[in-house]
């Protein structure tokens, strides 16, 4: 994986591992001398707090910086139920605005040399009425990541969400196939076929293990 201002980390769906990702290649990125920052724009699931609304995730990607940041510089976007998000932003009266966004992620890169973007659920994922997460991937004109569920019907999932990403106009850097069930001659058979069939570079598997770190993350990610 070569090094650049950022990358924008989708998924083949919600719930396949974005966020472990995510921290992984932050603490890659991190061994090799990198000022490293990321992003939850939208999240959807957040508790309330003393300091208001926080999800789990963006807490978790905050702690992992190299910089330090204001919550609502990487998570502009947070709502109580675990809903899709613009269902969620319309339920709270609020229209999400992919320039907000844009402005913050501004702000951010300026603190570092690379910002990681993760989205939220799939790579189709409507923030309002018109606009999607691909939307935002485009106006950040970021290099985007794959990461793949290896389940039952991921190679559907993972070759479209591929079809997609590459008709937006934004780069597939590479994919990361994560086993989110024990090893199996299938999920091995899945991962050949995306390897065979996916126009990027597999960056790395990550082995079925509950309670992953982003320390075991790093070490499933190939240079």
């Amino acid at each position: 994986m070569t090094e650049c201002r950022g990358y924008f980390i989708t998924g083949t769906d919600t719930g396949v591992g974005k966020t472990a990702v995510t921290l992984g290649l932050m603490q890659v990125m991190q061994a090799r001398g990198c000022r490293v920052a990321a992003m939850k724009p939208v999240a959807s699931g957040g508790e309330m707090t003393a300091a208001g609304l926080r999800n789990n995730d963006a807490l978790l990607l905050q702690q992992q910086a190299s910089v330090e940041l204001d919550y609502a510089q990487l998570n502009p976007y947070c709502f109580a139920p675990p809903i899709a998000p613009h269902i969620a932003a319309e339920e709270a009266g609020v229209r999400i605005d992919i320039h907000k966004i844009y402005n913050k992620y501004n702000e951010i890169r300026i603190l570092s040399d690379c910002v990681l973007v993760e989205g939220a659920g799939g790579w189709q994922v409507p923030l309002n009425a018109e606009e999607t997460l691909a939307d935002l991937a485009v106006a950040l004109d970021l290099k985007v990541i794959l990461v793949v569920a290896i389940r039952l019907g991921c190679l559907n999932h993972a070759l479209l969400t591929a079809e997609s990403i590459i008709n937006s106009g934004c780069g597939l850097a590479g994919w990361v196939a994560n086993h989110i069930l024990p090893a199996s001659e299938a999920a091995a058979a899945n991962v050949r076929e995306l390897d065979l069939r996916l126009a990027c570079p597999r960056l790395g598997s990550i082995t079925y293990n509950e309670g992953i770190s982003a320390k075991f993350v790093a070490d499933c990610l190939s240079d």
